[in-house]
């Protein structure tokens, strides 16, 4: 920089006036670039501290061979900090809090990203996929957040493709086989619905929990679209900053109308090949199903992950909260640290008594908002938080947790409990599915 300077002041001295104009708007640019920088690698600093410098699930990879630093990837990005830049080339910041939005990726002008799940260090298992959607399993498809890719607009866009690989490989119709059976009523799952309804196939699509899978676990008012999108039988939404329940209206509306049929609480349990090419799907209703092809539109987490205690079968217990708003004057244990875990306990809090069981000593991957709005709550004392603990069992009217050394008995009416889930890797492989896990796998690239 201090070259650039003489020579530019050099130029000065040759050309007068105008040169000092051009000298002071380069010198004020590069001032600001370099303060653009300095701010940078501070949120880089705190994120890596905090744990959310390494990406967790899709994200954003940067060429910085190619990157040209015009920053049309900071501006597209919804969310906040996800990306930077530093010394006129991009960088991820928080990448733990990236929800594979895609946007920087078509926003970038020389094609420099490319999304990709998991790093060279931190491996994902992932179902084995061709560009058609199809596994190794001829039939079985897979669409969504099963096969990396987890946002709704991405989701919907996948289930419609599958679908139409499905079309590609129609068999002949038989009255007690099902052209498709799909599994999983979340984005992808209703996106292929009325696609398959479109094009005349005979479908059936259940759903182990309730219309919109994983969208319907997200707290009541958790935004969960910020880009337009096309819906089969529906056409272009153009939808921004839409809430959770306004979108499942609208997937109800559109479904009601076309009459597609939705079995909720409906658990595959296994599927099975047959002779012929047809696949055999046993549920834990005792249905049986038949199916020419098998769409998997499932999430990567399947069932929620248990703590296998004392109790925790009991009906107060949940792993999920729904019409938060419908919740008053309970005493309510929140077990987990991510997300779901504080989000669920802030809207809870508002009307009842809420502790966190947390087993670690402090928080981290948390999102700026949530990470801001438990502060104050533990500020101002609306919520309490047990760290280093572990909820150890449930009874009628209290839970028993154990806290460092000690063992503390608390009145309790209702438990939710965030843990997780894990990708249901034995359903897969006694499907003959091929699970391998991937390190820098890219999910989309430009061509």
């Amino acid at each position: 920089m201090d070259i650039l300077m003489e020579i530019l002041f050099e130029q000065i001295a040759t050309y007068g006036t105008a040169a000092l104009l051009c000298v002071v708007v380069i010198y004020l640019y590069l001032r600001k670039e370099k303060k653009k920088s300095i701010q940078t690698r501070e949120k880089v600093t705190i994120a890596k501290a905090e744990g959310l410098f390494e990406p967790v699930s899709l994200h954003p990879y940067i060429d910085l061979n190619i990157c040209i630093g015009s920053a049309a990837c900071v501006a597209a990005c919804p969310e906040k900090d996800i990306l930077g830049l530093i010394d006129g080339k991009a960088t991820v910041i928080n990448a733990s809090n990236c929800v594979g939005h895609g946007a920087c990726f078509h926003a970038c002008p020389v094609e420099a990203i490319s999304l990709r799940i998991g790093t060279e260090k931190r491996g994902v298992e992932l179902p084995h996929v061709n560009q058609n959607f199809e596994s190794n399993v001829e039939g079985i498809y897979i669409a969504g957040e099963l096969g990396g890719m987890g946002l709704i607009k991405n989701s919907v866009e996948q289930g419609q493709q599958a679908i139409e690989s499905i079309l590609k490989r129609k068999r002949k119709a038989r009255t007690d086989v099902f052209d498709v059976v799909i599994v999983g009523a979340g984005p992808a799952g209703i996106s292929a619905s009325l696609t398959a309804k479109k094009h005349g196939l005979a479908s059936i699509t259940l759903e182990q929990d309730s219309l919109g899978g994983t969208v319907y676990t997200f707290p009541r008012a958790k935004v969960v679209m910020t880009s337009p999108m096309d819906l089969p039988l529906f056409g272009k939404l153009k939808l921004t900053d839409t809430s959770k329940d306004e979108l499942l209206e609208l997937w109800k509306k559109v479904i009601s109308e076309n009459k597609i049929e939705i079995r909720e609480n409906c658990k595959i349990n296994e599927i099975i090949p047959q002779q012929g090419g047809t696949f055999k799907l046993t549920t834990n209703t005792g249905d049986v199903y038949h199916s020419n092809n098998v769409l998997l539109a499932i999430g990567r987490r399947g069932s929620p992950r248990k703590l296998n205690i004392i109790g925790e079968d009991l009906p107060k217990v949940a792993y999920r909260l729904l019409e938060a708003e419908r919740i008053k004057h309970k005493k309510i244990v929140v077990v987990g640290g991510g997300d779901s875990a504080i989000e669920s306990a802030l809207l809870l809090k508002e009307q009842n008594s809420v502790n966190i069981s947390y087993r670690s000593e402090q928080f981290s991957r948390l999102k700026p908002k949530n990470k801001e709005n438990l502060e104050r709550a533990l500020s101002d004392g609306s919520l309490k938080v047990m760290f280093s603990s572990d909820l150890a069992s449930i009874n009628e009217k209290s839970v028993i947790i154990k806290v460092a050394d000690r063992i503390v008995d608390i009145e309790n009416d209702l438990v939710y409990i965030f843990a997780g889930g894990e990708l249901p890797s034995q359903f897969l492989k006694n499907a003959g599915i091929e699970i391998t896990k991937k390190f820098g796998h890219i999910i989309k690239k430009h061509n």
